[in-house]
């Protein structure tokens, strides 16, 4: 579109663009596929099921990309026939007007946006809710939040309702602050198909809507999720009181949190008007819009606060116009501050009745750090505080997966990129197994696609380095790329099966990773910064064929070219002198080192409940202390790459005094670790 902003043209386009998808047909293939699940599903549950139909799309969950509710869902859905109508929704949602608006704003390709249809048997919830692996008030890492409501989810999202919240200590699992809501409605299954909504009875407008007991086995769970992804995570989910089991709906990466400058406020000597939750830190001022439904979003200009009941996606082009938003529903995980945080603007929400309280046109301040609205523009110590990022002695890398956000991510304070996975390349924009793509004789399309995306990184960090790790997918995420079942075996565990150098080195796999060889050469002809890191090397061997196999491409290690290697195997602990002959330098991943030290599945919830899982080991922590000394022994540079520096202080302190080269961290704790670790290095000193 030339113009988004023109309101009748997207309403044009965008009502023709769905009439198009919902007037077409599923492949008929696809739609037996689909029946034959449904018909399984059916058999093993004995009666019809009802089953949520869940759209998600690509570049929604994106750094600066998290508008809620793009696309549609559909919830408690019977029968094989509306279960296909509704994935055709799902799809023609895709190009809903707020949709539309929203890729032009951020610069996305519409053609580049796709579309997955998820369909899941529906939890009978009795409370549900969303969760953050974060503090949203501040991004504080070391804190979940939970929210919770009764009934289904739907309405927490849609800021429907102001939820339960609650804020759990990461390291002890203690509920360190608890906020009841008073919840008077709710979203359950209509026993004929869809949701209802219905009153919450007197005795639980006011009760916790979980037990202090399944706060903490929730926490426990988003923490393993949290390690999982090894990004802070946006996770729904659902507690069946009948089974006495929590189950997880979805997660995601949170993505609205990041470091920026904040405006706060001192000492106040305004007039309180209403107080609510704080949603999105800062304050702002401006006149009051009171907004009752979306025909009144004209009357918000650029500056004005926008004051409403809640939010939904279609009000998203009023409240980038917005310095503020004040809602009378809503938790912290509503649409609004969510929106609200992505923004970079104030808000504050549940208010209960800043719609009645606030009056129209008055000038207000909305201090969304504190949870509190003004009237007139407050008088007060008003400041910026940008907390400063020192600089340290121990370099401070960044882990990138996503190319689409190097450039803003460069512009952080970072000596480069510490581990740049080549997997989301892979299973992003690639998508087809390469050993499919060389049975077609597209060899050519795989050196192009993986080195466009590196080149990505590349030029937006340059000159600074970006260490690049080799190709570690394991049999069963291949077998998900495009024709990838025909070429992957099914293996019984995976995580210590046929991955890493273990592939290079094989006759069925090696013509592949050739490819990811030429790919590399091509983009490094462009960009000398691309450094290598080979990962999950269990011995000397597999090492140097590997070495030689990158020289026989032109890759050979030199002054220009630095390779390292993962150090997370217990024989590269042991080896750790002999292994420093084939590399410059060692990157520490600490996950898959603790995980076969201790021999402990780090996805088993018993041994979770034990806390035989623990990163902070003291055998882990011998491993890495000898890793450090002995590569430093013979000239070799030492990394880490995972989120311990950033959430326990005390292990940057431990990684410090050992001496550690560098330290890579996920983007959203990159002021955090260097403010830990310039601490760390003062005391050590």
């Amino acid at each position: 579109m030339k113009d988004p902003e023109d309101t009748e043209k997207l309403n044009e386009v965008g009502r023709e663009v769905r009439k198009i998808i919902l007037n077409g047909e599923i492949p008929e293939e696809v739609k037996e596929g689909i029946r034959e699940k449904h018909k399984e599903l059916k058999e093993k549950l004995g009666r019809e099921p009802e089953v949520a139909v869940r759209s998600s799309a690509t570049s929604e969950d994106l750094k600066g990309a998290s508008f809620a509710g793009q696309q549609d869902t559909y919830l408690n859905i019977r029968g094989i026939e509306n279960v296909l109508e509704k994935i055709k929704e799902c799809f023609a949602s895709l190009y809903t007007n707020r949709a539309i608006y929203y890729r032009e704003r951020k610069g996305f390709n519409h053609m580049d946006a796709a579309l997955s249809v998820a369909i899941q048997k529906m939890v009978k919830s009795e409370s549900s809710g969303v969760l953050f692996t974060l503090d949203l008030r501040n991004g504080d890492n070391s804190v979940i939040t939970i929210e919770g409501s009764w009934g289904l989810g739907e309405y927490i999202v849609g800021g429907k309702v102001t939820p339960d919240t609650y804020f759990v200590d990461k390291e002890t699992l203690e509920i360190k602050e608890k906020k009841i809501a008073t919840k008077k409605k709710k979203l359950v299954d209509n026993p004929k198909g869809g949701t209802i909504e219905k009153k919450v009875s007197e005795e639980k407008r006011k009760a916790q809507v979980l037990s202090d007991k399944e706060i903490k086995k929730l926490s426990d769970y988003s923490i393993k999720i949290e390690e999982h992804y090894n990004f802070p995570q946006d996770i729904e989910w659902g507690y069946d009181k009948k089974q006495e089991k929590i189950y997880i709906l979805q997660s995601r990466p949170e993505t609205a949190w990041s470091e920026r400058t904040i405006k706060t406020m001192g000492k106040s000597k305004g007039d309180i008007i209403i107080k609510g939750m704080a949603a999105s830190p800062g304050i702002e001022h401006g006149k009051a819009r009171i907004v009752h439904d979306l025909n009144e979003l004209s009357k918000v200009e650029k500056g004005d606060v926008l004051v409403t009941k809640m939010t939904n996606p279609d009000m998203v082009p009023a409240m980038r116009r917005a310095s503020a938003i004040v809602t009378d529903e809503g938790g912290l995980t509503s649409h609004a501050s969510i929106v609200s945080r992505e923004l970079g603007i104030s808000c504050v929400v549940g208010t209960e009745n800043a719609t009645k309280k606030i009056k129209e046109g008055e000038v207000v301040s909305v201090d969304g750090t504190h949870g509190e609205v003004f009237r007139g523009v407050v008088e007060s110590e008003e400041h910026e505080e940008d907390l400063p990022v020192p600089e340290t002695e121990t370099n401070i890398y960044v882990n990138l997966g996503v190319p689409e956000i190097a450039d803003e991510i460069s512009k952080k304070p970072v000596d480069g990129v510490g581990l740049m996975r080549e997997e989301f390349i892979l299973a992003t924009h690639v998508k087809e197994h390469p050993l499919s793509l060389i049975e077609k004789g597209e060899q050519q399309k795989f050196i192009d696609k993986l080195s466009e995306g590196i080149l990505k990184v590349a030029k937006a960090f340059d000159p600074r380095p970006v260490i690049l790790r080799l190709s570690d997918f394991k049999t069963n995420e291949y077998r998900r790329l495009k024709g990838g079942e025909k070429h992957e075996p099914k293996e019984h565990n995976p995580m210590i099966g046929w991955r890493g150098c273990s592939r290079y080195t094989s006759k069925e796999f090696q013509p592949a990773f050739e490819l990811e060889l030429k790919a590399i050469k091509k983009a490094r002809r462009e960009q000398k910064n691309i450094h290598l890191m080979i990962p999950f090397v269990r011995t000397i061997k597999e090492m140097k064929e590997t070495e030689e196999l990158m020289k026989k491409h032109g890759l050979e290690r030199g002054k220009d070219l630095k390779i390292w290697m993962m150090a997370e195997v217990p024989s590269n602990v042991l080896l750790i002198e002999e292994f420093a002959e084939y590399c410059d330098g060692f990157s520490i991943g600490t996950n898959d080192l603790t995980q076969l030290t201790l021999g402990a599945d780090r996805d088993s919830e018993i041994l979770a409940k034990l806390g035989v899982f623990d990163q902070r080991n003291e055998a882990v922590k011998k491993s890495i202390s000898q890793i450090i000394r002995k590569a430093h022994k013979k000239g070799k540079t030492v990394s880490i790459c995972g989120q311990l520096p950033s959430i326990y202080p005390e292990f940057s302190e431990f990684l410090i005094k050992e001496g550690i080269d560098s330290i890579s961290v996920n983007p959203d704790t990159i002021g955090r670790v260097k403010r830990i670790v310039a601490k760390a290095e003062d005391e050590v000193k």
